[in-house]
């Protein structure tokens, strides 16, 4: 049987290829950080990783995993309710559900489970979902999971938003489903708006914080400070893999009940490690950081403002954002494949995105700021845009 699928595989891969949308992945020989040194030797700036804090090589982070490792061992070797709980997954549990003002967190091996775990168990036939156009894949996968009824709503319009709850009102209980920052194109959920429809319609929200925690607000608290919406919803989900130190672990935070319920019947946390006890110990010092002071977050709005301003100013086509990810649309697949190899040849280390990752015709290079970009590293990725954006025929 094998032979005949292998022959299957193999022309759905040479028609991927043939369609500019074949995925090759590069090898980074140094530590992640603002400048790194991929396989080959050559050294180049990080546009593309989620590390919006600089975190992911920091020094106290690596000290807090070390000698949490020395104390609590490497790895939990078994799920949570059988005996996979330690004092610092508890610890951290807590920490987070200070840092965004709800009752109480439940964490994952990844915020990939997270929302696949979520809907599931606190939503029958009997229930709805009301979920963004533009919503994360694992959102969209947890929702296919659960056998509540699914509405969806084009990405941010409040107005197709409230004619779904309108529809949904057929239902017994309802949540709105949507992302905190929308990772392809930067921009930030209305939730003042999506919030004051669900007091009206009789609705939950559900929102996830994974691009935008440690991100947006004054003080990178999330999409709930932004909106000065602390405390006010029902369900929050995010990772430890972003801002929050860039290691792998997710969570889900808000109400108390939903998160005991979750401990009893969500899947991805009943049939998963906990997350080993130096990456949990990590995550508490990150989160201890972000609280110290606003250093890391002043540095990082200034970079993105800077970035942003003077790429428009050479004139490409930007996405709306309200985050740290600068969405540089070029449309054609391959274009953006070739755009991202002539940058590396200049030093900067970008990403193209198309389909299926973006719709078909909205391939684009997405950069991502970090507070630990020098002004140096800023300039010399600006001025690598403008020369091959010129050499392509993207900007004149």
């Amino acid at each position: 049987m094998y032979q005949e699928f292998q022959k299957h595989l193999q022309q759905t891969l040479q028609e991927i290829k043939d369609a500019g949308l074949y995925k090759n992945e590069r090898v980074i020989v140094t530590p992640q950080s603002s400048g790194i040194k991929v396989e080959g030797g050559q050294e180049v700036i990080n546009f593309c990783a989620n590390n919006y804090l600089g975190l992911a090589d920091n020094k106290e982070l690596i000290q807090a995993a070390k000698d949490r490792m020395d104390s609590r061992g490497y790895g939990m070797a078994s799920v949570r309710f059988i005996c996979g709980t330690q004092d610092t997954h508890k610890q951290l549990e807590k920490a987070i559900s200070d840092f965004f003002g709800t009752e109480d967190t439940i964490l994952y091996a990844a915020c990939f489970d997270a929302n696949g775990g979520l809907f599931e168990p606190l939503l029958t036939e009997q229930d709805a979902i009301i979920s963004d156009a533009l919503n994360h894949a694992s959102i969209i996968d947890g929702v296919r999971l659960c056998k509540a009824v699914r509405y969806r709503y084009k990405n941010g319009d409040v107005a197709d938003l409230e004619e779904q709850l309108k529809a949904a009102q057929a239902q017994r209980f309802r949540i709105i489903a949507t992302d905190g920052v929308f990772s392809m194109d930067g921009n930030v959920c209305p939730l003042d708006k999506i919030y004051e429809l669900a007091q009206r319609y009789n609705a939950m929200v559900m929102v996830d914080e994974s691009h935008s925690a440690g991100v947006v607000g004054k003080t990178g608290h999330g999409v709930t400070e932004l909106y000065n919406m602390r405390g006010k919803i029902e369900i929050i989900t995010g990772t430890l893999g972003k801002a929050f130190g860039g290691s792998v672990g997710g969570f889900t935070t808000g109400k108390k009940e939903i998160i005991d319920l979750l401990r009893q019947r969500s899947r991805p946390y009943l049939f998963s490690n906990s997350i080993p006890p130096m990456i949990a110990a990590a995550g508490l010092k990150t989160l201890e950081l972000l609280t110290r002071d606003n250093t890391l977050q002043d540095r990082l709005h200034a970079n993105t403002e800077y970035f942003l301003t003077r790429m428009k100013a050479a004139g490409f086509d930007i996405k709306p954002t309200q985050s740290a990810i600068c969405a540089v649309m070029l449309y054609d697949a391959r274009l953006s494949q070739e755009f991202a190899a002539a940058l590396q040849e200049e030093g900067i280390y970008v990403t193209g995105f198309y389909y299926p990752v973006v719709p078909q015709g909205q391939a684009r290079i997405r950069v991502q700021l970090s507070a630990a970009h020098t002004p140096e590293q800023l300039d010399k990725g600006i001025a690598a845009f403008v020369k091959v954006g010129k050499q392509m025929g993207v900007i004149k």
